[in-house]
């Protein structure tokens, strides 16, 4: 039987945690790198760490990059975190000349250099607009970063939380079915297991 939940691996990221923190409310998800198991979930997690070319590069590379935006296009639930929230948009900064999956209109940009980069640790979140996703989340609420770059959204209704660090920038995304956040919801204790609690009670 196939899970609910697919985590798709291009060779990069934290995935076991990913899927240990969907198990720990009571999720079965499923961490692959194939077409097949994106075509056939219900819904699609794509975490992430590293850097943006080299990762654009592999889900190319795997077939992957196209099914992606099929299944997203077709209405199925997505969540990215952390690199997978920046390989939502069209380019960035760490990989000139790259383009990303072109889901989201925008650009992934580099915090300002006066900054200690990258940032590092737990941070708030302003809630910009409402969303199932952040059901029982407070606005205030703080979550674990591990970062140097941050998404800058060409439109502004897509701004689901920001965040302050010497700058404020776009901590979380939404548009339809697209869901993604810059912090990490499995190393964010009990509210980021909330946050995978309210996404997987959404799949379709």
């Amino acid at each position: 039987m196939t899970a609910p939940l697919y985590i798709i691996d291009y060779g990069s990221g934290n995935l076991r945690s990913v899927q240990k923190a969907f198990e720990r409310v009571g999720v079965q998800a499923e961490v692959g790198g194939d077409v097949a198991g994106i075509r056939d979930a219900r819904g699609l997690v794509l975490p992430g760490v590293g850097a943006f070319g080299s990762a654009m590069e592999e889900l190319e590379r795997r077939g992957l990059a196209e099914v992606i935006r099929e299944r997203v296009e077709a209405g199925v639930p997505f969540l990215g975190v952390c690199l997978g929230q920046q390989l939502l948009f069209e380019s960035s900064e760490e990989s000139p000349g790259v383009a990303g999956l072109g889901l989201l209109e925008g650009a992934v940009r580099l915090l300002p250099v006066q900054l200690k980069v990258p940032h590092i640790g737990w941070n708030t979140i302003e809630i910009a607009k409402a969303s199932p996703v952040l059901e029982a989340i407070p606005n205030g609420s703080a979550f674990y970063f591990v970062h140097s770059f941050v998404v800058t959204p060409r439109r502004p209704g897509d701004v689901l939380t920001f965040t302050e660090y010497g700058v404020g920038f776009a901590s979380g995304v939404e548009r339809d079915n697209v869901v993604a956040f810059q912090f990490h919801p499995e190393k964010s204790s009990s509210l980021g297991l909330e946050i995978y609690r309210n996404f997987a009670r959404n799949l379709c």
